[in-house]
């Protein structure tokens, strides 16, 4: 006996319990859709997936979301603040500005303050003769622990500390707290300590198992000279601020430079 077929609903059938059909919900199953036949979705609508939003890298391999930047901006907003304040201090220095005034004041009434053969000891630490050393001991261990391409950056950063301190000492020509002796502005031992304790913060910072602790002494030991110069009268306190745009304005390059070449992680 044959069966006859049963009927199929339609959507104008209101019959108790046949499932009434929402409007919209099957568009991609209507004739002449794009797409027909998908169960999923249609090929109009959109992906929420992350897995579209990935931009593919230069190998063709999925991305991080988003991209990682090559130039972090806080680097770059840092540095350009660092220019602006160098730039007002020289531009007082020039201008015989009113910012010498307090600035002459406060160096005269630091000057002699402390104990002098502990401020001598922290203003030494700005010499070539100390500083340097420390950074060649760092670039050696870099080197030999095959990070050479950073060692040689920061070999070039400190070879750039004098070609940028001394054509500006020459060019402001400001006069020293106790002598009459000019050339005083900026501090060369300030950037010089600041270039080479932080550069080789960043050579050896990752070897020991606590990563703060290079970072941590390279702002110690720049902090100690700048103290022992202002406290030793070798120095305005301009001086040393200058220096330190100077040195920070290196090490945020040596720090973009070494991060440049770097695929994203």
């Amino acid at each position: 006996m044959r069966e006859t077929p049963r009927p199929q609903g339609t959507a104008g059938d209101a019959g108790p319990g046949l499932p009434q059909r929402r409007p919209g919900r099957a568009i991609a199953h209507t004739a002449g859709a794009s797409g027909s036949g998908t169960p999923h979705r249609s090929d109009g609508r959109s992906s929420h997936t992350p897995r579209d939003t990935r931009q593919t890298d230069p190998t063709g391999h999925l991305g991080t979301i988003p991209p990682v930047p090559r130039w972090p901006v806080l680097l770059v907003s840092v540095a350009g603040a660092l220019l602006a304040l160098l730039l007002v201090i020289t531009w007082q220095v020039l201008a015989d500005g009113p910012l010498l005034n307090p600035d002459e004041r406060l160096g005269l009434e630091l000057a002699g303050r402390g104990p002098a053969p502990l401020a001598e000891l922290f203003a030494d630490l700005g010499n070539t003769q100390v500083a340097l050393p420390v950074l060649a001991c760092a670039v050696v261990v870099a080197w030999f622990r095959r990070a050479r391409r950073t060692a040689v950056y920061a070999a070039l950063t400190m070879a750039a500390v004098p070609a940028l301190v001394v054509p500006l000492k020459l060019w402001t020509d400001r006069q020293g707290p106790l002598t009459d002796a000019t050339g005083y502005y900026p501090s060369g031992h300030t950037t010089t300590a600041m270039v080479a304790y932080g550069a080789a913060a960043l050579l050896l910072a990752p070897y020991p198992k606590r990563s703060w602790v290079t970072p941590v002494a390279a702002v110690v030991l720049t902090a100690a000279t700048s103290v022992g110069l202002v406290l030793r009268g070798y120095h305005w306190p301009l001086d040393v601020v200058a220096g330190w745009c100077v040195g920070g304005v290196l090490l945020l390059a040596l720090r973009a430079g070494t991060r440049s070449g770097r695929p994203p992680e």
